[in-house]
């Protein structure tokens, strides 16, 4: 009795042990088909999280149709995925934003468009777009978003501006970009680094620590006084160019250069005691705020005439100059948008490509900042 009682445990055990080899062997079947799906969607460009969460709602078939997504990634990231609205996801164009699939989600709510909730989103940032979500939706809304630079936050800005002066979409974009639709001086937005393309202006200001990159002294061949300085690329364009125009038979000199904040404020002083304020107001620019502050704004004149919007050497720099890296700074037909009155003199040094696309384009520097630096 004990032997058969032992081969039946016997038995009993190997068919346990079968069982389990049978479902570990299914488990790791299971896993291996788990872990190729996966791999399959991670290859597409799909993260861990995202490929798990696809696989359990049984959409790896339309993913694999659709191919690479960057919204679909974030969706099925996201707590906020919503099935009604796959298909929406799909079509609308990624930003990387914290809240993307949220706000998505409120703006389909709302009935915009994918193609409007694309625009919506490549025109502000994560906390922008929540904002914007909250809010009515907006009947004509590429009315002002069409413009490649507009910005979200300014929506109501620009309506207000347009309602008031009449203006189109755009110019309302780009005036309410510079600050325009506010007062002179006020709210100035602070400008830290030095670049090139910095932008100084009555809306854009610099303290009175700010001090040029490579600052040097200009020699007295080029400069009608000693010691005057400015950025030490913009000397060495100057330089050239000057040389080239004696080629020509042309007399270019530097009359003005680099100011510091205290010599803008003598300035300032001077002019205020001898002609008063309405005249500051229309001829002189605040401390802070003048381009010669930057190092890179250079008044220049002609050795044969003191007129020199008369001269040829006026002429010459206003065919040659981009290609030294310079613009004509302020002139007439600008006037609404750099609010200072034509200086035929004062040229600025923006490098060869941006002072080439100013040239060509017939634009100010502050059209091409609200279009390419400001973010």
């Amino acid at each position: 009795m004990t032997t058969k009682k032992k081969f039946k445990l016997k038995q009993e055990a190997e068919k346990k042990i079968k069982v389990i080899g049978i479902v570990l062997g299914i488990l790791l079947l299971i896993f291996i088909f788990y872990r190729s799906n996966i791999n399959d969607l991670k290859q597409l460009g799909y993260s861990e999280k995202a490929a798990n969460n696809i696989l359990l709602k049984f959409k790896k078939k339309e993913i694999i149709m659709l191919g690479k997504n960057k919204t679909l990634n974030r969706a099925f990231e996201s707590e906020d995925y919503l099935e009604k609205n796959f298909t929406s996801y799909s079509k609308i164009k990624y930003q990387n934003q914290k809240n993307i699939i949220k706000n998505i989600n409120k703006l389909l709510k709302k009935g915009y468009s994918n193609d409007e909730i694309s625009l919506i989103l490549s025109r502000g940032n994560d906390k922008d777009v929540s904002e914007f979500a909250k809010r009515d939706k907006i009947r004509y809304l590429e009315e002002f978003f069409s413009v490649s630079y507009s910005k979200l936050k300014y929506y109501d800005r620009y309506v207000e501006y347009m309602n008031n002066s009449r203006e189109d979409e755009e110019t309302s974009v780009l005036y309410v970009n510079l600050d325009l639709d506010k007062e002179d001086y006020q709210e100035p937005k602070q400008v830290n680094e030095f670049s090139y393309t910095m932008l100084v202006n009555k809306h854009h200001r610099v303290d009175r620590e700010f001090i040029p990159r490579d600052l040097k002294v200009i020699d007295t061949d080029y400069a009608s006084e000693k010691g005057m300085k400015a950025n030490a690329t913009a000397i060495a364009q100057a330089k050239k160019m000057i040389d080239d125009a004696k080629k020509d038979d042309k007399h270019i000199i530097i009359n003005s250069a680099y100011r510091s904040f205290d010599d803008q404020e003598e300035i300032v002083d001077t002019y205020q005691n001898l002609y008063g304020d309405s005249y500051i107001e229309k001829y002189v620019l605040k401390p802070g705020y003048s381009e010669h502050q930057t190092g890179l704004g250079i008044d220049f004149g002609s050795t044969d005439t003191n007129i020199f919007i008369e001269s040829d050497e006026y002429e010459w720099m206003e065919d040659n100059c981009y290609k030294y890296g310079f613009i004509h700074r302020f002139k007439t037909k600008y006037e609404d948008i750099t609010e200072i009155k034509n200086e035929a003199w004062h040229y600025r040094y923006v490098g060869k490509e941006v002072a080439k696309y100013i040239y060509e384009n017939d634009i100010t520097l502050e059209e091409y900042y609200v279009q390419f630096i400001e973010k």
